[in-house]
C-alpha cells in the first residue's frame, strides 16, 4: 500500500473516480490506505460507529457522516485501538478525534476534520449501511476508497 498514489489513480482512471472536497487532517499512523467503504451515519454519538468497528471484515474503510460537527470527538484512542486489533485499513471522520498523539502511533489510516477532547454521547442513535453525500461525494457501503497525502477518492469498483 506504501506506493498507493492517489494523483496516479486519478490519472489512469479519472472518469472512474469522485474525488472529496474535503481537506482532512491524518491522525493515525498510516498516511496511505485503501479499502472496501462501510458506512455510519451520527451526530455527535459514537455507539453505533463502535458497533461497526468491532463487526466490519478486517481491511475495510469505514466512513463515518458525523455531520461536519467539531462540538466533540467521534473517535478517540480505545475506538483506535479496536481498528488496528481487527485489522481495519482506515477510517474516514466527518467530524473530530481526540487524543490525537496516541492515534499518531496507531497503525491504522484516520482521517478527520480535526480534534476536540470532548467525548460523544452513547444513546445509539443514527444508521449504519446507508447512503450520504459530503465533500461532494457520494458514499455508498461497498465502493471502493483510495487515500493518500493529496486527497481522499472513491470508485464503484476495485481499481488496484
Amino acid at each position: 500500500m506504501d506506493n498507493l498514489k492517489t494523483a496516479d489513480i486519478c490519472d489512469d482512471h479519472a472518469s472512474e473516480v469522485q474525488v472529496c472536497k474535503m481537506d482532512f487532517r491524518s491522525f493515525g499512523k498510516r498516511h496511505r490506505f485503501s479499502g472496501k467503504i462501510e458506512t455510519v451515519h451520527v451526530y455527535e454519538d459514537n455507539v453505533l460507529f463502535e458497533e461497526a468497528l468491532e463487526s466490519v471484515p478486517a481491511g475495510s474503510v469505514i466512513v463515518v457522516n458525523g455531520g461536519g460537527s467539531r462540538n466533540c470527538a467521534l473517535m478517540g484512542d480505545r475506538l483506535a485501538g479496536i481498528a488496528v486489533t481487527r485489522g481495519l485499513a482506515g477510517v474516514i471522520i466527518n467530524g473530530c478525534v481526540r487524543d490525537s498523539g496516541d492515534l499518531a502511533t496507531m497503525d491504522v489510516g484516520i482521517l478527520a476534520l480535526g480534534t476536540n477532547p470532548l467525548k460523544s454521547k452513547k444513546n445509539g442513535i443514527g444508521e449504519r449501511n446507508v447512503r450520504f453525500t459530503f465533500g461532494d461525494v457520494k458514499w455508498r457501503p461497498g465502493s471502493f476508497v483510495y487515500a493518500d497525502e493529496d486527497g481522499v477518492i472513491v470508485s464503484e469498483k476495485e481499481i488496484i
